[in-house]
């Protein structure tokens, strides 16, 4: 499997989309305007404590007040209490320097954390957490083994009597196969940070910014760079300065790998991502077979529906089934990645009678997702066809990204018919005619709804006339949605 990143960077947008064998496999965004925040540790002020919910709103000094639970406090966690107060751990006017977990996100301020981390190529360190992992994707138990046993023969090197500090580490997916100088350099950096972190957390009053994650461009290439990497290709002069200056220090292997990019022809141009990301933002997602998937998302979750479409199959409806089935499952785990769909996923599946065919699709959908870099969970194929999963969310998808609520129909994703507009009307009419005494009204609407009043409806229309005993005229007015109307007494 072939891999590139393309980076686009402009004055007011960096986007970075993932590329595997030529399809566009993720897109992340980020607007000088409304960067993400994820990962940034701020001095906050503890504005309201909520004891009902066990929870607490929280000044950063952002926009909406933040959010954090009492099992993201870490002074609760360690009571070890399933009952513990959250009271007696803060209290109003209180300062408490925190960490996003997840972006604010419609409505909602972002979700906080005390269990503070910073993050580099190989490590995450979490201070006083006295834990050691291994991310999950390093399935190689023996590796598994030989990275545990070297961070501890490193961190022990940095204690007195040579135990284990109280500290905690998580080795991320990039550690694969990196060496003892490597993961040294890795925590000799990650504690003059902090230290950092530690000496503006008793100097800046809240609320204020402590520590913040480093731009779009650069975090790719401290999350994002896989084993199998070809190519990252940049198309800003500085911002590949500053990525090569960045792999110098820290990724010296990568550098072989970037690329200025300076064609005429856009970068994302290349793979068709821009047609890709436009696809993205719809609801109907065609498989080769001649099937599709519609992807509706809502407040609560996203549900995922497939169905046959024009494909007919070659020797039954099980099997025809079956077939359409395997492909979604493919289809759909890339759809859930390329649009960052999180929380409360239902896929309604076609029904399958063969217990087989069920086990063989989820097993296809699992082996899918495991691709997927978002923690998610997924349940079996119930009786329905339904298949129950979560997929965690901290940015907001790349709809929402994009786009805002139609102004017309305030996102519903309909309008109401000229039909329904018109009959809406004269009920209106006869409100205003009871109401007041008039010879003549005039009624506002748009180029659908008035064509139809004097074309389908003109028969209403003139018995309408008949019965208030007055006439009606009708005006377009071509700043008017389909739903607008207005009814003027002359």
């Amino acid at each position: 499997m072939s891999e590139e990143i393309l980076i686009n960077v402009t004055p007011v947008e960096t986007r970075v989309a993932v590329v595997e064998n030529g399809v566009l496999q993720e897109v992340y965004i980020e607007r000088s305007r409304s960067k993400g925040i994820v990962g940034n540790i701020y001095q906050g002020k503890v504005v309201r404590v909520l004891p009902g919910m066990q929870a607490a709103f929280v000044d950063v000094g952002l926009e909406r007040t933040s959010f954090i639970h009492a099992s993201d406090i870490a002074s609760l966690a360690q009571d070890g209490s399933d009952h513990a107060d959250i009271r007696s751990k803060i209290r109003e006017g209180q300062q408490l320097t925190v960490q996003v977990t997840k972006d604010p996100m419609g409505t909602k301020g972002a979700r906080l954390t005390t269990h503070l981390s910073v993050s580099s190529r190989y490590l995450v360190y979490m201070p006083g957490a006295g834990h050691l992992g291994v991310s999950h994707r390093i399935d190689d138990e023996d590796e598994r083994q030989r990275l545990r046993e070297l961070m501890e023969t490193i961190l022990r090197e940095g204690t007195e009597d040579g135990s284990l500090p109280p500290d905690g580490y998580i080795l991320r997916t990039a550690a694969e196969g990196a060496g003892e100088d490597e993961l040294r350099a890795d925590v000799d950096f990650l504690q003059r940070l902090w230290r950092a972190v530690q000496r503006r957390m008793k100097r800046d009053p809240a609320p204020s910014i402590i520590y913040e994650d480093l731009p779009l461009f650069m975090r790719t290439m401290r999350d994002l760079v896989r084993p199998g990497l070809e190519k990252v290709r940049i198309d800003s002069r500085e911002s590949f300065q500053r990525v090569d200056e960045f792999a110098k220090d820290f990724l010296p292997e990568l550098r072989a790998k970037l690329e200025y990019y300076p064609g005429e022809r856009p970068i994302f141009d290349l793979y068709s991502v821009e047609d890709e990301i436009q696809r993205a933002l719809g609801r109907k997602v065609e498989l080769k077979s001649g099937g599709y998937l519609i992807i509706d998302q809502t407040e609560a979750m996203t549900t995922i529906d497939i169905n046959t479409g024009a494909f007919v199959g070659h020797r039954n409806l099980e099997e025809t089934i079956f077939k359409t089935n395997l492909e979604a499952a493919a289809a759909l785990a890339r759809q859930l990645r390329l649009r960052n769909l999180g929380g409360i996923i239902i896929i309604d599946f076609i029904d399958m009678k063969d217990p087989e065919h069920r086990r063989q699709v989820l097993r296809a959908l699992e082996r899918a997702m495991e691709k997927d870099y978002a923690k998610t969970s997924i349940t079996g194929v119930s009786e329905l066809g339904l298949v129950e999963m979560t997929r965690k969310r901290t940015r907001e998808s790349l709809e929402h990204v994009l786009c805002e609520p139609c102004r017309f129909c305030h996102g519903r994703g309909s309008l109401k018919s000229p039909e329904t507009v018109c009959y809406e009307v004269f009920r209106e009419i006869l409100r205003e005619a009871r109401a007041y005494e008039s010879k003549s009204l005039l009624v506002l609407a748009s180029q659908e709804v008035v064509d139809r009043l004097l074309d389908e409806e003109s028969a209403s229309v003139a018995d309408l006339e008949e019965f208030i005993g007055a006439s009606i005229q009708f005006q377009v007015e071509a700043m008017y949605t389909q739903e607008q109307f207005d009814v003027i007494l002359l």
